[in-house]
C-alpha cells in the first residue's frame, strides 16, 4: 500500500473517498445531500462509531464516525480498527484505490486511520498460487502532515510487515541459518552492524542453553547480534532488546499434544520483533545506542535431544535442570541475556518472547504480561507508551518468593516451576541471568500470531509490540532525565 499527500476537494474528487466524521465540525465539508446528510444523523445517533457508505457509482463514499471528545488514544484505536473494516469493504468491491480526509479532525487521528490501513491490508500470500486482493494506493490530504512524517510512518510500517513476513514462513524455508543470513542482508542495507556466529562459535562461548536446546536438531543453531549506534545517542551505555528465536517447536521429547504445536513457526517472533525494531529505530535515524541479541534454533526431538533431568551448564556457569524440554526458549534467551550482561553492560535489558501458556489464560489476547527487575522508571514509561499506542502491558508481581519455585536440588535452578505462576517463574528464570541489570520482560505468547482474525492484526503474524517499543525508544530520553 502506498500513500501519495495532495490535497483534496471531497465534492469534486473522482473515486472512493474516506472522510473522517468526528464533530459536526465536518457538515460543511461532506459531499452529501440534505437527505444523506439527514440520514447520517440518524445513524451516527443509533450507533456514533457507524461506517455509513454513500453510492457514486461506480465509487462510494465512506463515512467514518467516531466521537472526537473521547480519550485521546481510545479514538485513535477505534480509527485503526475502522481502518481495518474499510480495507475490507474496499477488497470486497475489488476496489484498489481511495482517497482519505476530513475536517474538523487532528493529524493524530488520520495517521492513526492510515496506520490502520496499512496494516489491514497485510495478508500472507507468499504460497498463494491465485492474486490477492489489496488496496494499492490512498491518497491522503496534504494539510495533514508532511512528505517527511508520511516516510518516517512508512519505514515504521514497513518493518513491522517484515516481521510479519518473518514469523508467517514456515520452518522448511526460514530455518536459523537462513534466518540469520536474511538479518545479515538486510542489516548491511540499513548501516547497522551484524555479527553471526555459527555453532563452532557458539560452541566457543559454551553457550549451553542454545546447544542444548539444538541437539534434537539437524539444522545447526545461529546466535545474531545486530548493532546499531548513532553519533547523537542519548544513552552512554547501549539498551539491549533480546528476542525469542524458536523457529519451531516441537516440545522436543516433552512433545506437544494434540493441536498445540500448530502455529509453532510463529515461536520465532520476539526475536523477529527485536530485529524490527532495531531496524525501524536505524533507519529512522532514533537517537538510541542499540543491540539486539537473538538466538535461534528449532526444538526437535530427534537424534541426541536433551531430555528431562539433563543438567545444562549456561553462559555465564549457571547449572540448570531441565524438567520440561517444552520450556527451551528460556534457556537460550538466557544465555543470550547473560552475553549481554557479559559484554555489554546494557543500562537497561529488554526481553520479548512467545514465553508461555500461562500469560495467555491469564489476560488473553488483549496485552503482553510484562515484568521488571531494578527497571521501575522504564517499565513505567513503556506502561504510558503501551497505552497510547494501545499495545498494553499488564505488569504482574516479581516478589522474591517466586524464586523458590524455580530452585533445583540437582542444579543451580530448574527451567520450570509449578503450573501455577508460570509466566512468572519463567521471567523469574530468566531475570537471574539479568543480575543487576535493569531488566524487563515482555511475554508476548498471547499477542503475537493470531489463529483468527484480530481487527488490523489479521490473521496470522501480528507484529503486536513493536509500535510499543518504537514508541519507547522515540521517548527513551525521558527516563534519563
Amino acid at each position: 500500500m502506498d500513500f501519495e499527500l495532495k490535497h483534496i476537494n471531497p465534492k469534486e474528487y473522482e473515486g472512493n473517498v474516506v472522510l473522517l466524521y468526528g464533530n459536526e465540525v465536518s457538515d460543511r465539508s461532506l459531499p452529501l445531500g440534505r437527505k444523506e446528510l439527514e440520514c447520517l444523523k440518524v445513524k451516527r445517533a443509533e450507533k456514533p462509531d457507524a461506517i455509513v457508505v454513500f453510492d457514486r457509482l461506480p465509487y462510494h463514499i465512506y463515512i467514518v464516525n467516531f466521537n472526537s471528545e473521547e480519550p485521546a488514544p481510545e479514538v485513535q484505536e477505534k480509527l485503526r480498527r475502522a481502518a481495518d473494516k474499510v480495507v475490507d469493504m474496499l477488497k470486497e468491491e475489488k476496489q484498489n484505490s481511495v482517497a482519505l480526509t476530513g475536517e474538523g479532525v487532528i493529524a493524530e487521528e488520520v495517521v492513526a486511520f492510515m496506520e490502520g490501513m496499512r496494516l489491514a491490508d497485510y495478508s500472507f500470500d507468499r504460497y498463494k498460487t491465485k492474486t490477492q486482493n489489496h488496496v494499492l494506493k490512498v491518497v491522503v490530504e496534504e494539510t495533514f502532515l508532511t512528505q517527511e512524517e508520511l516516510e518516517r510512518s512508512m519505514r515504521l510500517w514497513n518493518h513491522i510487515e517484515w516481521c510479519r513476513k518473518k514469523v508467517n514462513m514456515p520452518v522448511a524455508d526460514l530455518n536459523a541459518e537462513r534466518f540469520a543470513k536474511e538479518l545479515e542482508q538486510r542489516a548491511k542495507t540499513l548501516g547497522v552492524e551484524c555479527t553471526v556466529f555459527n555453532k563452532k562459535k557458539i560452541e566457543a562461548l559454551r553457550m549451553g542453553g542454545l546447544l542444548g536446546v539444538n541437539k534434537g536438531s539437524v539444522d545447526e543453531p545461529r546466535f545474531v547480534v545486530l548493532e546499531y549506534h548513532p553519533a547523537e545517542a542519548v544513552n552512554k551505555k547501549p539498551l539491549a532488546l533480546v528476542g525469542k528465536g524458536v523457529m519451531y517447536d516441537t516440545g522436543g521429547l516433552n512433545i506437544k499434544p494434540d493441536d498445540y504445536m500448530q502455529e509453532m513457526k510463529s515461536d520465532m517472533a520476539g526475536a523477529a520483533t527485536m530485529a524490527a525494531v532495531l531496524f525501524a529505530a536505524a533507519e529512522n535515524r532514533l537517537p538510541v545506542h542499540l543491540v539486539a541479541l537473538l538466538p535461534m534454533t528449532d526444538n526437535r526431538p530427534g537424534f541426541n535431544a536433551y531430555a528431562a533431568d539433563d543438567v545444562l551448564t549456561m553462559y555465564d556457569g549457571t547449572t540448570v535442570e531441565v524438567v520440561n524440554t517444552d520450556a527451551e526458549g528460556r534457556l537460550i534467551l538466557a544465555d543470550a541475556i547473560a552475553y549481554a550482561v557479559a559484554n555489554y553492560q546494557p543500562e537497561l535489558l529488554i526481553d520479548a518472547a512467545t514465553l508461555t501458556g500461562a500469560a495467555v489464560r491469564a489476560i488473553s489476547t488483549f496485552g503482553i504480561a510484562a515484568m521488571q527487575q531494578n527497571a521501575e522508571n522504564p517499565f513505567n514509561l513503556l506502561k504510558i507508551m503501551g497505552n497510547q499506542v494501545y499495545e498494553r502491558i499488564a505488569e504482574f508481581p516479581f516478589w522474591k518468593e517466586y524464586d523458590k519455585l524455580i530452585e533445583s536440588d540437582v542444579a543451580d535452578i530448574k527451567n520450570c516451576g509449578i503450573a501455577q505462576a508460570g509466566t512468572i517463574t519463567a521471567g523469574k528464570f530468566l531475570a537471574h541471568f539479568a543480575k543487576q541489570t535493569p531488566y524487563i520482560h515482555l511475554d508476548i505468547a498471547g499477542v503475537a500470531f493470531f489463529s483468527k482474525k484480530q481487527d488490523y492484526y489479521c490473521t496470522g503474524a501480528s507484529g503486536y509490540g513493536i509500535r510499543l517499543l518504537y514508541a519507547f525508544l522515540q521517548t527513551y530520553e525521558m527516563v534519563l532525565n
